[in-house]
């Protein structure tokens, strides 16, 4: 067994953990059974996790969701190891050569270093685009030359649709005054309420008018400097906590939520929002 001695570095005993939790003798039955894709929902969880711990503020729980996080990435590692990809190192080389090709402003040599210095936040950008081109063009990808291009389908719809509208807005697809952003989404619920009142709503139509809504509506929060995803994730916290404390206020009364109606529940709402 991997000894915790202060004398061993930590991320060495995690990769001899892995790799013994992999033993096709002495190993986990259940870490032996996985793959890339059956860990995959794990990792979606823990990066979540991280980011409840986050939001918490409770540093004890971000080293400890830090940790499980950091575990996902050793068990893609000893899989990649024992297919003869590559390992824990390769992927540490291969995003350190990233960081510094892509920052020569702050690695490459002093003339160019001195030279990016005076560059500004837009210019520097650019120059980070034109290298993620290049890195592009030397892996033989077939080039895109759309500004929407390697946008991951992996992330969240709120998330992408906040890229979405950034790179729009790099090449000056954007509004740049509020009023309109606002205005834009007064228009998209309007286009929503007309759906849903006709005599049969086309459940379709109605899908896809809250769908522009939507993308309104992260537009505000890009325009705002919000994080749409981080906003929602605060929201649900808040609605979450409220709607526990009405849950506490209706027992208090004798009663269940079951039995209930729906004006003692909002009475409920209403005071718990008054608490400061």
């Amino acid at each position: 067994m991997p000894k915790d001695d202060k004398n061993v570095n930590q991320l060495t005993r995690l990769l001899e953990i892995m790799q013994q939790l992999r033993d096709p003798e002495v190993g986990c039955p259940w870490d032996r059974q996985q793959n890339f894709e059956s860990i995959l929902p794990h990792t979606i969880e823990e990066t979540y996790e991280v980011v409840d711990a986050i939001l918490s503020g409770n540093m004890h729980d971000i080293k400890e969701e830090l940790g499980d996080l950091l575990f996902q990435v050793v068990f893609y590692a000893q899989l990649a190891k024992e297919q003869g990809d590559f390992d824990f190192e390769d992927i540490a080389k291969a995003i350190n050569d990233k960081l510094i090709r892509r920052h020569p402003h702050v690695f490459a040599t002093d003339g160019l270093k001195t030279d990016n210095k005076h560059k500004t936040d837009g210019e520097l950008n650019n120059q980070w685009e034109q290298i993620k081109a290049q890195e592009r063009a030397s892996k033989n990808q077939e080039l895109d030359s759309s500004i929407l291009a390697n946008i991951s389908l992996g992330m969240t719809p709120l998330l992408r649709a906040q890229k979405i509208q950034k790179k729009c807005s790099k090449v000056g697809f954007d509004w740049t005054e509020l009023a309109p952003v606002v205005d834009k989404i007064h228009e998209e619920i309007e286009e929503v309420l007309a759906e849903v009142k006709v005599s049969e709503p086309d459940q379709q139509a109605v899908e896809e008018e809250i769908g522009d809504l939507l993308f309104a509506v992260v537009n505000l929060a890009r325009h705002t400097s919000v994080n749409a995803e981080t906003a929602l994730i605060k929201a649900n916290r808040k609605f979450e906590k409220r709607f526990r404390l009405v849950e506490q206020d209706i027992k208090s009364q004798g009663l269940s939520l079951q039995a209930a109606n729906f004006q003692q529940m909002e009475d409920a709402w209403q005071r718990i929002k008054s608490i400061p």
